[in-house]
């Protein structure tokens, strides 16, 4: 878990503090001045009350420039931002014909698969001649292509489960998944800071939910030992069956899931593990494989592996592999299955295309330097920040890395001095986080090359030092001795 530091977590206590007591001030005058004034709006009920509807108006508003930047090309590792102005102090954004060509630090496009691709992008190209750009209908209708059918054995072959089945859209894969396979007298025990998506889907299971410390086993121990011991609410039976949800790759804090100890927790206490790779899959691995190779983790021991293709794929949607039971039966009994559109055919060649690449089935060996390179890239990105004495979250090997921003203030001014640089970043605060745990999300890519890299940690720095989130002291700069060259990144 983050530790703040006293005087940081004081000063953003004050920073919102200040803030919500002027804007509740303002609020006292509008309100008279709202008095006078007729309305044409009476008698209808407000879309948002109370603290929601004040914190859109008075805080989330006056930054939100920072955030939904349209863009106007692929999200390669540079891409051209769309300039936008506003007349009303924020209120609404407008956009302008000018574009600005910046560098790319906030897609998820781990492997560069986002952008034209020499084997990739011609097979999707012909797919659309063939197939269309939708099915326009449900898998279980007219909605499955011999595509679909070649993706999930593709999938499957691909994360080393007997069975996968795949949806259009990867936050519907979890929201929808987890009602089905469980549901009321049953128990699931997530982790503190899973995704939204599996939060959704626990609570639309009608399934008791328990949350353990964030990567924490011996708390998650705990939970199941004293779980296990009262059973079911008020009736006290034995629970119907326990799942335990983690994810591979934190996308908040880029940590990675410590799948060994959770694995040997789940078996002494015969309790199903459900892995959300989204961030993993793809990006992490020798071969891309995901956290269950990287940690040496048999997928044999992983009930249920969960997956998106909107990060190293660069497509949609998202796949469940598993046995051949439990996909069957998904495949019966799914929402997301029975009623959804299926995944567009372009996007399902988009997937096995790129997963050919990775495993190097197109007959050349770019898909292992892809994998080498965001992995260095990574790992120098991180360390060289943590040097500039940048507080990161996260593990090595891991593309996602958080920068602590803390107070209010900080979150536009960062965002908005990088964006003068040319350098985009994705800066994320409350609700996605908690209120005192403000951050920028920087998204590493095997599309950067080191020119890259230096420029967006030259101006990072630049911009830390302006804005004052350089919280811990530098390490003094080495000098090179004659002989001695730089880390070379390809």
């Amino acid at each position: 878990m983050i530790t703040i530091p006293y005087l940081t977590a004081l000063t953003t206590y004050f920073s919102y503090g200040l803030l919500f007591a002027f804007g509740q001030f303002r609020d006292f005058f509008r309100k008279i001045f709202d008095w006078w004034q007729a309305s044409n709006l009476q008698g209808y009920a407000p879309i948002c009350l109370g603290l929601e509807d004040f914190y859109i108006r008075r805080l989330y508003l006056r930054i939100q420039d920072c955030f939904g930047r349209p863009i106007a090309s692929a999200p390669d590792a540079w891409f051209d931002v769309v300039e936008r102005y506003s007349n009303d102090c924020n209120k609404t954004l407008k956009r302008t014909e000018k574009k600005s060509r910046c560098l790319n630090l906030g897609s998820y496009n781990y492997l560069g698969f986002a952008a034209a691709d020499e084997y990739c992008t011609p097979r999707v190209i012909d797919s659309l001649n063939k197939f269309s750009a939708s099915t326009c209908s449900t898998r279980v209708e007219g909605g499955t292509t011999a595509l679909h059918e070649e993706l999930e054995e593709c999938v499957a072959n691909f994360v080393g489960k007997p069975a996968a089945v795949v949806f259009g859209m990867g936050y519907v894969t979890n929201s929808a998944i987890l009602p089905v396979i469980i549901g009321k007298g049953g128990l699931i025990i997530s982790d503190s800071l899973n995704h939204n998506s599996i939060v959704n889907g626990a609570r639309g299971s009608g399934a008791t939910i328990r949350v353990f410390q964030h990567n924490t086993p011996p708390h998650l121990e705990k939970v199941l030992r004293e779980q296990i011991a009262e059973g079911q609410p008020r009736t006290h039976r034995p629970w119907k069956k326990i799942i335990v949800v983690v994810e591979g790759i934190y996308s908040m804090e880029g940590e990675l899931c410590k799948l060994p100890e959770i694995v040997a927790i789940c078996k002494k206490y015969k309790a199903y593990i459900y892995l959300d790779e989204a961030h993993s899959i793809g990006a992490v691995g020798k071969t891309g494989r995901g956290v269950c190779e990287l940690l040496g983790v048999d997928t044999g021991d992983v009930d249920i592996m969960m997956g998106t293709f909107t990060k190293s794929f660069g497509s949609c949607g998202g796949y469940i592999a598993g046995s051949k039971e439990l996909i069957q039966y998904l495949k019966y009994t799914c929402p997301a299955h029975l009623y959804a559109t299926s995944i567009s055919p372009p996007a399902a060649q988009q997937i096995i295309s790129s997963i050919k690449v990775i495993l190097g089935d197109d007959g050349s060996s770019r898909g292992a330097q892809k994998l080498a390179r965001i992995r260095e890239n990574s790992n120098f990105f991180r360390s060289e920040l943590q040097k500039m004495g940048f507080e990161v979250l996260g593990d090595n090997d891991s593309p996602v890395m958080p920068i602590m921003l803390y107070n209010p203030a900080k979150i536009p001014a960062f965002s908005r001095e990088c964006l003068k640089q040319n350098v985009a970043v994705v800066t994320v605060a409350f609700p996605a986080t908690p209120l005192l745990l403000a951050r920028a999300r920087i998204c590493i890519s095997a599309s950067h090359t080191k020119e890259d890299l230096l420029k967006a940690l030259e101006v990072i720095s630049q911009v830390g030092d302006l804005v004052g989130i350089k919280y811990f002291p530098a390490e003094p700069k080495k000098q090179l001795q004659p002989g001695k060259e730089t880390i070379k990144l390809e």
